[in-house]
Order: structure tokens, then sequence, then C-alpha cells
């Protein structure tokens, strides 16, 4: 760090200018990654039911259709009266459009007709599935929409590609609305905060580029994997609020040490072998906790992994080479454009001031606020208890989504959707499964509890396809319940039977989290535990920090489950209650607990400062809160801005994550930041600083200073 300190000085206007313009040249050629992002991955391809998937596909063909068309008989004129003008224009489509299959109330067999026409027989659909191999992209799906309208008749699209499409382009609006409300915001705030224009239009500078690099991250990562649109706007949430949290930590520091009567040559290369190096470590210490989420088989939660360490990348980096250089550039021309001189240094002070009378506060009853804020932090975790785990369904959509009003008028106003389980029985010996034992399996699927039909539906090549259709009315629970009917009967001697289905495939995504969870849990833990002993050479600190993390946590999910689950307040964000959507959950888990420990890292990196200094325990404390509580604090405002921009979003997941965002900074970098970890360092005192004498050793050699 001492040798980049010192060519960031001499360097500075090289290394601004490469890195500004690296980084526009590849975000230009990374905007393209939104022609190259998927709507799915939200399937465990070891799973039972992805099994099923790949053998009916092989066997049978692609089952689901991408798009269903629902078309509404105009006033005077019946279904069949259409019927000829509907026909020639899927006829005409499918001339267009590669399609492997096109099934229509007016083609279908007189079984499947009736399940194609609504109860009071005014809407007809039309399934519609794409070829696979056609090669037909997310962008351009929309195009294909209009081909199957028809004049002068009323045509909806449901299907689970128009509502991945629909999910895309609400994420693509969803981003620039975000931005253009949070970025004036946080530009206004950190003039507040800052004093002064120059100051405060540096983080938002270095919170610009930093979306543009991790745009150009992901459209490299889509080259080698599949990238969900959702990874889109975790990188843009985090490499904004990251880069503008760095920013205001690297520039405080670099004010901080002109005050000190330094020039801003020495006051760059200080900042960066201080600021500079706890934003490395931080970036450190993030990417870490978001490469947890790579364990799971979800391709989804892995893309959003991904798109989270590509902003933490961007903003660790950006802040170690574009910001130090402006800075050295700048010099105290960084106080420049305020409202009145000094404005900045007063408003210092006054925050010092501030803070440093809470801390002592804090300290004169470390037992009564540590336990207090323990004991709220374990009420407001209580209905965490009560959670659940469930899958992003179209009714994320808002309710006035084309795609979402078509799918609501499927699901209500048509006798069925066809929805069930599809169970595959092969032979284990060698040996075919015979007729009768297809038929066997369908009349013991048929007497499972929640299932309301089961018949044969296609056989060969050594296996039996059996369709089981739940029964009308059943919910969720009982969908559940009826996959684990199906998946306990015993099949024919010589026979392995396999279930599949729309709800087998998020029973098992969901099973497949649970259980990588805690190697999740393991791997946050176990390489913060490491990297904070290594930056501080204490072991308590570190086990403190993460205890922390896990409260912060605890009280962020009991109240998403109090609101989106048990339904208290939902209303006012116009959501559904429903159980907590399991990616997200894995997503919040990381996202939180990377900033809390982030937090932890920015406020007790000056506590270790002044100790290594010399300062006792209790001077420490003070030190460390006076000179980082605006910091943490404005910092934990500053991304509540940017995330709860998110809020507005018609996504209820978008809410979801939003809504999380900002209990968790408001409880973390509040409550138990500036009240909490005072008061147990207090309590703990000398204890804070100890580790066994060989891990001494350890952090002397190979420890990464401070």
């Amino acid at each position: 760090m001492t040798r980049w300190a010192s060519t960031v000085v001499s360097r500075r206007w090289w290394i601004l200018l490469l890195a500004v313009a690296a980084v526009l040249a590849s975000g230009v050629w990374g905007t393209g990654v939104f022609a190259k992002l998927g709507s799915g991955g939200y399937t465990d391809p070891g799973s039972e039911s992805a099994e099923v998937a790949r053998i009916v596909e092989a066997n049978l063909g692609p089952q689901t259709p991408d798009i269903i068309v629902i078309y509404t008989a105009p006033e005077g004129r019946t279904l069949d009266d259409i019927g000829p003008e509907v026909t020639a224009d899927l006829e005409q489509f499918a001339a267009e459009v590669p399609t492997y299959k096109i099934n229509s109330y007016w083609t279908a067999d007189a079984m499947t007709k009736q399940q194609m026409v609504s109860e009071d027989r005014t809407k007809a659909s039309a399934a519609v599935t794409v070829d696979p191999d056609a090669g037909i992209t997310v962008a351009a799906f929309d195009g294909l929409l209009p081909k199957l309208e028809v004049d002068g008749i009323d045509t909806e699209f449901a299907g689970n590609s128009v509502v991945g499409v629909a999910f895309n382009n609400r994420l693509q609006q969803d981003l620039v609305v975000a931005e253009a409300i949070a970025l004036p915001i946080t530009l206004v705030l950190l003039v507040f905060l800052f004093g002064g224009v120059v100051a405060a239009a540096v983080p938002v500078f270095v919170g610009l580029l930093s979306i543009f690099s991790a745009l150009a991250t992901l459209r490299v990562l889509t080259l080698f994997t599949d990238v969900n649109s959702f990874a889109i706007n975790v990188a843009s949430l985090l490499g904004l609020g990251l880069a503008i949290d760095y920013g205001l930590f690297v520039v405080g520091r670099f004010r901080e040490e002109l005050e000190s009567g330094a020039d801003a040559a020495e006051a760059t290369r200080r900042t960066v072998l201080t600021a500079g190096r706890t934003v490395l470590f931080s970036g450190l210490l993030l990417v870490c906790a978001f490469s947890g989420m790579l364990v799971f088989p979800q391709d989804v939660i892995k893309s959003l992994g991904f798109g989270a360490m590509a902003a933490v990348a961007s903003a660790a980096m950006l802040s170690l080479t574009a910001v130090p250089a402006l800075l050295a550039i700048l010099g105290p021309r960084i106080n420049a454009w305020s409202w009145r001189k000094g404005a900045a240094q007063r408003s210092e002070a006054r925050a010092r001031r501030f803070w440093g009378s809470v801390v002592t506060w804090v300290m004169r009853r470390p037992v009564a606020i540590s336990a207090g804020i323990v004991a709220g932090l374990l009420v407001l975790a209580a209905p965490l208890l009560s959670a659940s785990l469930g899958e992003v369904t179209y009714t994320a959509l808002p309710e006035d989504d084309p795609a979402r009003i078509a799918t609501d008028t499927l699901t209500q106003k048509f006798p069925t959707t066809g929805n069930g389980a599809t169970l595959i029985l092969r032979g284990t010996d060698g040996n075919a499964p015979t007729a009768a034992d297809g038929a066997a399996v369908a009349q013991t699927a048929g007497e499972v509890e929640g299932i309301g039909a089961a018949t044969v539906v296609a056989s060969g090549n050594e296996l039996v396809a059996v369709r089981a259709v739940y029964s009308e009315g059943v919910t969720t629970n009982d969908q559940s319940a009826a996959v684990d009917g199906l998946r306990a009967i015993t099949p024919p001697e010589g026979t392995e039977l396999l279930v599949g289905g729309g709800q087998a495939t998020v029973d098992d995504g969901n099973a497949a989290i649970m259980h990588w969870m805690p190697v999740m849990i393991a791997i946050m833990v176990g390489s913060t535990l490491v990297l904070l002993f290594l930056a501080f050479g204490s072991v308590v600190l570190p086990i403190k920090a993460v205890a922390m993390a896990g409260l912060s946590l605890a009280a962020t999910f009991g109240v998403l489950t109090w609101i989106f689950e048990l339904g208290h307040g939902a209303s006012l964000l116009g959501v559904s209650p429903a159980p907590l959507e399991a990616t997200f959950v894995v997503l919040i888990l990381a996202v939180v607990f990377g900033l809390s420990t982030d937090y932890e890292v920015f406020l007790m990196s000056r506590m270790v400062e002044a100790h290594a200094a010399g300062a006792t325990t209790e001077e420490a404390v003070r030190f460390g809160t006076e000179r980082t509580g605006r910091i943490v604090t404005a910092a934990a405002l500053l991304l509540v801005v940017v995330t709860g921009a998110f809020t507005i979003s018609g996504l209820s997941i978008m809410r979801f994550l939003g809504v999380g965002m900002i209990v968790a900074l408001l409880v973390d970098a509040t409550v138990v930041r500036m009240l909490l970890v005072p008061s147990l360092v207090k309590l703990m005192g000398e204890a804070n600083w100890w580790a066994p004498a060989w891990m001494k050793k350890v952090h002397a050699k190979v420890g990464l200073g401070h």
C-alpha cells in the first residue's frame, strides 16, 4: 500500500484518466448485457424434479408453452365465429417464427378443448411453444406478441416466458427510475454533509463509474454462465451505494489530514494508507461474504452473488484509484463551492461533539444500554419463528401489468390451468416398465389427497409418463403435501418413480436452499473471523462483530416476516402477504451480513488505531465513535436513499429487498454500531484486544496491519 500511495500521488493525472477511460469504455460495451439477461435459474439442476424435466423434454419435447394467448369473442360473435381468423393468424405466426408446437381451442382434441375455454365460453386460449433452438432472446421476445394479435379481437398474453419478460422489462424500468430519484437526493445530502459541492460530487462521480464497471463485469459473465436480470439491479444498488459509502469515508479522511496541516500530496498518501487500506479490507470482506452465494446450485442465486461481487470490486477499486488521484489533484479545493467559509469544519466539529456526548452517555451505563438493545432486537426478531419460504410468482408483478392480468384471467375464468405433477416410471434392471405398471401408478397417484385425476400420457423408450392434475382449489401447501404423497408411492418391482412439475420444482429448490444455507453462513462467518483477526489482531473483536451481525439479521428478518408474510402493513406497501421468497432471503442475508461487518470495520478500525497509539479502551471507544459516527450514519442514510428508491418498484420482491435493506441499515448503523458496540467494548475492557500468544505471533507476521 505504501508504494501504491506514492504512485497515486506522483502519477495522479495518468491514473485518473486511465481509470475513467477504462471504466467508460467497458461500461458502454457492458450496456449490451441487457439483451443477454435471463429470467430463469430458480431450478436446482441436481434435483429429482429437474431430472424429470430433462427426461420429459428429451422424450416428449417441451411441455410448457412459452406463450398462452387468450382470445375474447367480441360482442355479438361467438368463439366459433372468430375461429377461422385466429387459426389463420396462428398459422401465419408458425410460418414466420420457428415454432415447436401450437395448440389451440379450435384445433385441440375433445378433452384438451374443454381446458382451453373459459367457463362462460367467451374466451378461448392457444398455447404456443417456440422452438428451443431458435435463439430468440429476451430482448426480441416482445416483438413476437404483436404477431399473435387479431384485428377486432381482444387478445391477452400469459405464460412463463411472457411473465419472465415482463419481470425483465420492469427491472430495467425500475433501475432507471430508482437511479433518477436516488442520485439527485444523494447529491443534495452529500452537499449538506460535506458542506460543499465539490466534496459531495466526488462520491457520486465514483458511484456512476462503479455502475458502468459492474455492467461490464456482468456482460463478461454472460459469456460463461446464465445471468438473471435481477443481478443488474443488485449490482446497481450495491455499486452506487458502496461507492458513495467508500467515497464518503475516503474524502472524510482526506479532509481530516488536510486539517492536520498536511499538503495535498501527503494528505493523499496518508489517506490511502489509512482509509484506503480500510476500503480494501472492507471490499475483501464483502467479496468473501457474497462468495458464499456461489455454493447454491441455482443459477439465479449465483448470478446475484456475481452481481454483488462485481459491484463491491468495482466500488473498492475505483475508491483506491480514481478517488485518491482526484483528491491529489484537487487538494484544498476539495472544500470549494461551499455556501459559507469553514462550514465543513464547523459541521465536523459539531458532529464530533454530538457523538462524543452520545458515547460518553453510553459508557456511563453500558449494562443497561446493551441489555435493553439486545432485548429490543430479540423482540423484533420474534416473528421470524413463523417464517416460511416461498417462490417468485406472477403476483410479484404490479396489479395493472398486462402479463399479471392475463394470468389472473387464465387462473380465475378457465376451468383448469392443467397445473399438476409429472411422474416418470422407469426400469432399474434394464427392462422397461409395462403398461400395467404405468396404469397401477396412475391409479395410486389419483388416490393421493390433493390430486384430482392421474392418467398415463406417454410410454416408450423404457419409461412411462403419468400426469397427475391437482384438485380444484388446492393451496400451495396442499400441492406440496400432494407432491410428498406422490413421492411416497411404492413403485412396481424393478422400477423407480420420479416426481416433477411446478410445485415439485419449487419445493426442491427451497430444500436445496435450506441444505446449502448453513454452508453459506459458515463461509461468511469463517472468512469474517479470519479477516478481522488479521486486521485487528484480536480474537474477541471478530466474534463480537459476527454476533452483532447476527442480531441485525435476526431483527431484519423478523420485521420482514411481520410485514410480508404475516401481513401487518402489507397493504400500505401494495403487496399481498406470502411466504418469504427464498432467493431474496439468501441475497438479503449476504448483503446485511456484509454491510454489518463493513460498518464494524469502519468503526473498529479507528478504535484499534487509537488503542495501538496508547489510548485506553474507553479513550479508544470515544475516539473511534467521534471520528466515525458521522461517517457510518451518513453512509447508512445515503444507502437507505439508494435502496429506498427500489421500494417504489412495481415488483413486490424489489419492495421486499428495499424494505429489508432500509430496516437493516437503520438498525445496524445507528442502534447497533453507535450504541450497542460502544457499550459492549466498554464492558469487555482490555479483553477486547486479547488473543493467545501464538495467534499474536501469527498476526505480527501475516496480519493486514492498520
